[in-house]
């Protein structure tokens, strides 16, 4: 069974909906159609956690990188004030696959790519998850995704992380002025990488900083780039980097 270093909350009760609809990045009424993929940010517009939110009856589940669950849970322990909505933490195993979801699974939401989620004992696979994440450009928790982040800039737009219709929530008014106002000069992309560097290796451009080198599989990696600099060829310790796309 494939499994990864998940904790599952389970947030309860008449208002639940109504509370999680007004702290998340995605629009909480797409639980309908499967797993919504979104974030909590801070009041200033940066990445607090990242999770998936997952139906379960009248409750809604939220499958989050473990080292993130306590601090997840205390913040909406915090914004729950006169909520009518329970939070607790439960023994929920996430199984993951690639292919068509099996009988109770569902689709990951963010690429076809990266295959399914499971909440009920599903049997999963072996798959290369980096590998998988690196072709699709998605990022990590803890590795790519980190408290300096911007969404927008982590490519939570294209990977269904966050609705810009839904109405208010914590750091809406930043991720909308980044979204209407300004064009993104730094963020995620899809690199080719002929040798290798560790994970955070700074890269260059003509010794100039021009971003930072993460993910690695295959010749090809994810890296935080600042984009006017990352026009040619750059480097990363000892490896070649080249932007693609």
């Amino acid at each position: 069974m494939s499994k990864s270093a998940r904790t599952v909350l389970k947030v309860g009760g008449p208002d639940a909906h109504h509370f999680l609809q007004g702290l998340v990045t995605n629009d909480v009424d797409r639980l309908r159609d499967g797993l919504v993929y979104a974030a909590l940010l801070t009041p200033q517009g940066k990445y607090r956690a990242d999770f998936f939110l997952v139906p379960d009856g009248d409750a809604i589940l939220i499958d989050v990188a473990t080292p993130l669950a306590d601090d997840l849970e205390w913040a909406l322990s915090m914004y729950k004030l006169r909520s009518k909505v329970t939070l607790e933490r439960t023994e929920v195993a996430v199984s993951r696959g690639t292919g068509a979801p099996p009988d109770g699974a569902f689709a990951d939401p963010r690429d076809p790519r990266m295959g399914w989620r499971g909440y009920h004992g599903q049997s999963g696979d072996a798959a290369d998850w980096d590998a998988l994440r690196v072709q699709a450009g998605v990022p990590e928790t803890g590795v790519e995704l980190t408290p300096d982040s911007f969404i927008l800039e982590m490519a939570f737009e294209r990977l269904n992380g966050v609705d810009f219709r839904k109405g208010c929530y914590v750091g809406q008014e930043v991720t909308a002025r980044m979204k209407h106002k300004t064009e993104l000069r730094k963020g995620l992309a899809q690199v080719a990488v002929d040798g290798s560097a560790p994970v955070g290796t700074e890269i260059t451009a003509e010794g100039k900083m021009a971003g930072t080198l993460f993910t690695q599989s295959g010749g090809a990696g994810l890296a935080y780039l600042r984009f006017d600099r990352a026009t040619g060829p750059m480097t990363a310790g000892s490896a070649k980097v080249i932007r693609q796309g």
